[in-house]
């Protein structure tokens, strides 16, 4: 008796299953907005053909912290003390340039201990991807607020928060990423794209996705709720991607959709439904921002990208090479120039 034959596994462009971007099984709470984050990151690195072994996963300390554990298991991953995510990426790329760099932080390991070394990452244009799961609550400490949460937002346990939240992507804008943009872990379609343009892109991409806490932050009141995103999450554009690799032929009205080329290659197109977005401009991204605090509605999509900017380990002409591999001529100066230096000195 003949046995059907089993269809091949299906593989991306360098030939890898999606059981090669695998990792971890979750520890997080079932329906945790991070889990489907993760999903999204391993599809698009999938997707776009990047090697594993050429991945850097980073974070510092939250549930957020534990999603690098979940996807790409081949990849090489740090996780740091809390809030100093940033210095620790930055070490790394420049010991190596040659890697993709993914950051994974939360709300209070960017907008409270870490912001500090969060505003520098911004402003160096460092190439890497840094995403905040943003729930607005400090979950692993049983949900109290954090900087992120908005005025008026109601606790569980029914406190009202009075304080003004940190807008990360604002920040980021004003302090020098180069692509900048928010999400929310329930819409699938938006977030793909902006992932995969993310990898595509040369230099700091700062994404703020909105992932609904379900033990501390999902009810009636709160504004990082799945049902408040859904009833008012606002798209300033929808989203496409062409990847380097595919045939890069659809049209589009020049007058309604904006067309970047990123630094590999590939294309997104932004097609406008605010009236007053451009991507292109750091102060019509701001002032979108801004003006939109009262409506009561989440703002998502790419508000500022910018190609033209120099990343940072280009800025400071690092070489090609991981450093570790250099010879030790290369990296330690001769005795003829620590003599002339002591010379001049004298």
């Amino acid at each position: 008796m003949s046995t059907a034959p089993i269809a091949p596994a299906k593989t991306n462009s360098i030939g890898l299953q999606v059981l090669d971007y695998r990792g971890s099984k979750t520890t997080l709470c079932a329906g945790c907005g991070h889990n489907v984050i993760t999903e999204r990151i391993l599809e698009a690195f999938y997707d776009m053909g990047i090697q594993p072994e050429r991945v850097m996963k980073m974070s510092g300390i939250g549930c957020s912290s534990k999603t690098p554990a979940y996807f790409m298991s081949r990849s090489f991953s740090f996780n740091s003390v809390h809030g100093r995510m940033p210095s620790v990426a930055t070490g790394a790329l420049l010991a190596n340039k040659t890697m993709h760099s993914i950051g994974i932080s939360g709300d209070g390991d960017t907008a409270s201990i870490g912001i500090g070394q969060f505003v520098h990452l911004m402003r160096r244009n460092l190439p890497m991807i840094y995403i905040v799961e943003d729930n607005g609550v400090y979950g692993l400490t049983k949900g109290q607020f954090s900087a992120t949460a908005d005025i008026g937002s109601k606790l569980k346990t029914g406190v009202i928060n009075d304080l003004p939240p940190i807008d990360i992507c604002a920040l980021a804008i004003q302090m020098g990423a180069t692509f900048v943009g928010r999400s929310f872990s329930g819409d699938k379609k938006q977030l793909s794209a902006m992932l995969k343009a993310a990898i595509a892109h040369r230099g700091t991409v700062l994404l703020d996705v909105i992932s609904p806490c379900v033990t501390f932050n999902d009810h009636e009141g709160s504004t990082k709720s799945y049902k408040y995103m859904q009833d008012h999450e606002e798209s300033v554009s929808e989203i496409g991607f062409v990847p380097q690799f595919q045939n890069i032929d659809v049209d589009y009205d020049p007058n309604t959709t904006v067309d970047v080329e990123l630094h590999d290659g590939s294309h997104m197109r932004l097609r406008k439904i605010h009236q007053n977005y451009d991507p292109t401009s750091r102060q019509r991204a701001l002032n979108l921002l801004l003006s939109d605090k009262d409506t009561g509605e989440v703002l998502t999509g790419v508000f500022y990208i910018d190609t033209q900017q120099t990343d940072f380990t280009t800025l400071l002409n690092m070489v090609d090479e991981p450093l570790a591999t250099l010879s030790s001529d290369r990296v330690r100066p001769s005795p003829q120039i620590l003599e002339t230096l002591m010379q001049e000195h004298r």
